[in-house]
C-alpha cells in the first residue's frame, strides 16, 4: 500500500511540474514576438491573439460594472491590435518572398537571354554546316579519318544544339512559374493590406468608443449603472413588444404611405434621443428591414462619433417606401452592428432587432397597407414605451414603429 502511495505521489508531482511548465510557456496577451525568428513569429502572434480572446471571455463572465466594461473594451482593443500585428507580419513575410522571387526571376531572365543568343548563333552555324555537301567534306578532308572526324563533329554540335533548345525551354517554364508565384503573392499582399486598413479603422473606433464611455460617465460608477439600466430597459421593452408582450388596441385600416404616428423629440422612455426604431417580423420572426425597403437618399452615421461615420451596411434591396421622409439618417443598422462589435453595449446584447433612423420630418408612415394597432409597454423601470404596429394585408408580415407619439 505504501509503495502504491509513493508511486501516486510521484505521478502527481510530475503532472504538477508538467502543468507548471506548460503554464510558464503559454502565451499571454501582453507578450511580444519581436525577438522571434521569421519562421516562429506568425505562430507566436497567433498564440498571443488566442490568449487575448481567452482573456476577453473571462471578462465577459464578470458582473457588469464600469471597470469590467472598460476591461471588456480593452480586451476588444487588444484582440484587434493582435490581428494588426499578425497581418503586418504576414505582409512582411510575403514581401520577403516576393523580393526573393524577383531576384530569381532576374537571374532566370539573364539566363534566358544568354541561352537565346547562344541558340541563335548555333542555329546559324548548324545551318551553314548542314548546307555543305558531304562529297565536298569528303574531297576537302585529309583522308577518310579526317572526313569521319569532321562528320562526327557536325553531328555532336547538332546534339548540343538540341540540348540548348531543351535547356531554354526548361528555363522559360521555370521563369513563367516563378512569375506566377510572384503575382499570386502580390495579390495576397494587396488583400492583406486592405484587411490591415480595415483593422486599423476598427482599432481607432474601439479606442474612440472607450473614450466616449469614459466621457459620458465621467468615470463614475453610478452614472454608468444608470446608463446600463436604460439600455437594459430598452432592450427588454423591444424584445417584449416583438414577442407580443405589449398592450395593443386595434385602430383600423390604413393605406400605404398614410401618417400613423409622430417621432418623439428628444429623450423619452427607453430612448436617449430623437429616432424611430423600425422592426419587421414575418411569422413572428425578426427580419432585416433592408431586405424590404427601397434605395433612398441617406446618410450613414452608424459608426464611431461624434461626427457622422459609417459603421453598418446600408444596403436596401426591396420595394417598400421608408417610414420616414428622406433624407434618412441611419444611427444603427440591423443584426451584429458596429455598436455591438465595438462598444460596451456588445457586452449586454449581441444583435439589434431593427434599425434606428431619423428622417427629414417627424411624420411616421405605414410602409404598406394593413391594420393599425396602437401599443405600449411598461417595463421594470416603470416608464411606458409607446409604439404603433401595422399588420400587412394578405401576408404574415408586421411592422413596428417605436418611440412615437400617437396622432389624433
Amino acid at each position: 500500500m505504501l509503495k502504491k502511495l509513493k508511486v501516486f505521489t510521484i505521478f502527481i508531482a510530475i503532472t504538477f511540474l508538467l502543468s507548471a511548465s506548460s503554464s510558464a510557456n503559454a502565451a499571454s496577451c501582453e507578450d511580444s514576438c519581436e525577438n522571434k525568428s521569421d519562421a516562429d513569429k506568425l505562430s507566436c502572434l497567433n498564440d498571443i491573439r488566442a490568449a487575448c480572446e481567452a482573456k476577453l471571455k473571462e471578462v465577459e463572465g464578470q458582473k457588469t460594472t464600469l471597470n469590467s466594461t472598460i476591461s471588456y473594451l480593452n480586451g476588444k482593443i487588444n484582440i484587434t491590435q493582435a490581428q494588426i500585428n499578425q497581418t503586418q507580419a504576414e505582409i512582411a513575410q510575403l514581401q520577403k518572398g516576393i523580393d526573393s522571387l524577383s531576384g530569381k526571376i532576374g537571374i532566370l531572365n539573364l539566363s534566358l537571354d544568354k541561352l537565346t543568343q547562344l541558340l541563335i548563333s548555333r542555329i546559324v552555324a548548324t545551318y551553314k554546316s548542314d548546307t555543305i555537301d558531304p562529297l565536298y567534306l569528303l574531297f576537302t578532308s585529309d583522308g577518310f579519318a579526317d572526313f569521319l572526324s569532321r562528320y562526327k563533329y557536325l553531328r555532336v554540335t547538332q546534339q548540343h544544339d538540341r540540348k540548348i533548345i531543351f535547356e531554354l525551354e526548361q528555363a522559360r517554364t521555370n521563369y513563367d512559374q516563378q512569375k506566377d508565384v510572384k503575382e499570386e503573392k502580390q495579390e495576397q499582399v494587396l488583400g492583406l493590406q486592405t484587411e490591415l486598413v480595415s483593422q486599423k479603422t476598427t482599432l481607432n473606433s474601439q479606442k474612440q468608443s472607450k473614450q466616449q464611455l469614459l466621457t459620458i460617465t465621467q468615470n463614475d460608477e453610478r452614472r454608468f449603472q444608470k446608463l446600463l439600466a436604460a439600455v437594459q430597459a430598452e432592450y427588454e421593452a423591444i424584445q417584449s413588444i416583438l414577442a407580443g408582450g405589449g398592450s395593443e388596441t386595434q385602430i383600423g385600416e390604413v393605406y400605404e404611405g398614410e401618417k400613423i404616428a409622430s417621432v418623439i423629440v428628444g429623450n423619452s422612455c427607453n430612448s436617449s434621443g430623437t429616432h424611430l426604431h423600425f422592426s419587421v417580423t414575418e411569422n413572428n420572426n425578426v427580419k432585416n428591414p433592408f431586405g424590404s425597403l427601397k434605395s433612398v437618399d441617406h446618410e450613414n452615421c452608424s459608426g464611431p462619433g461624434p461626427s457622422c461615420n459609417p459603421g453598418d451596411p446600408f444596403n436596401p434591396s426591396g420595394n417598400w417606401n421608408w417610414p420616414l421622409n428622406p433624407k434618412i439618417t441611419l444611427n444603427q443598422g440591423f443584426g451584429s452592428t458596429w455598436a455591438v462589435k465595438n462598444t460596451w453595449v456588445g457586452q449586454y446584447y449581441s444583435s439589434h432587432n431593427g434599425i434606428d433612423i431619423i428622417g427629414s420630418s417627424l411624420d411616421t408612415k405605414a410602409v404598406k397597407a394593413g391594420t393599425l394597432y396602437r401599443g405600449s409597454y411598461t417595463g421594470s423601470t416603470g416608464c411606458t414605451l409607446r409604439y404603433v404596429k401595422v399588420e400587412h394585408k394578405d401576408s404574415n408580415i408586421e411592422t413596428y414603429y417605436l418611440h412615437v407619439n400617437y396622432i389624433k
